[in-house]
């Protein structure tokens, strides 16, 4: 379980490092966009508040707790179930990810009352109208994990 809460703290912590330095020190709120590497890697402020693509956007501050209070269960949940006996490094990786990503946007949606979305990559003349963070890379690749690498150990 060690594993998973330093996991979780990571990714919390490079989540709100990189949208602290990129909002706030860069300006990107004001300055709305900045190529890094244009296409393939460009800065492009949005605040999400929703979940993925918009969905529940529009449902204003009702939208918004409930939104904080569905990733709070998940995050519980998902440590409880780990914790409920021993895993496997992997799992508790995975299970550190999702966690210490959505708790990173529950502080989003705490500080500003929306998700700070920035990172923006489009490539081979296909433009990319969307926007992500370190968070939703981590909850991504954390549920993919978990699907993965849990769940009971097949017996002949």
């Amino acid at each position: 379980m060690r594993l998973l809460a330093i996991i979780t703290a990571l990714v919390f912590a490079l989540d709100q490092a990189t949208k602290l330095y990129v909002v706030q020190v860069l300006g990107l709120a004001e300055r709305l966009r900045i190529d890094v590497v244009p296409p393939y890697l460009n800065l492009r402020m949005a605040w999400n508040r929703g979940m993925n693509f918009g969905l529940l956007s529009n449902d204003g501050d009702l939208g918004r707790w409930l939104l904080i209070g569905v990733a709070l269960a998940i995050s519980a949940g998902v440590t409880l179930w780990l914790a409920r006996g021993p895993q496997r490094p992997v799992a508790l990786v995975s299970g550190g990810l999702l966690v210490g990503g959505a708790l990173g946007n529950v502080v989003d949606r705490l500080v500003y009352g929306a998700v700070a979305d920035f990172l923006n990559m489009s490539c081979c003349g296909i433009e990319n109208p969307y926007a992500f963070n370190v968070a939703d890379i981590a909850i991504f690749a954390g549920a993919l994990g978990l699907v993965v690498f849990t769940g009971r150990d097949k017996t002949p």
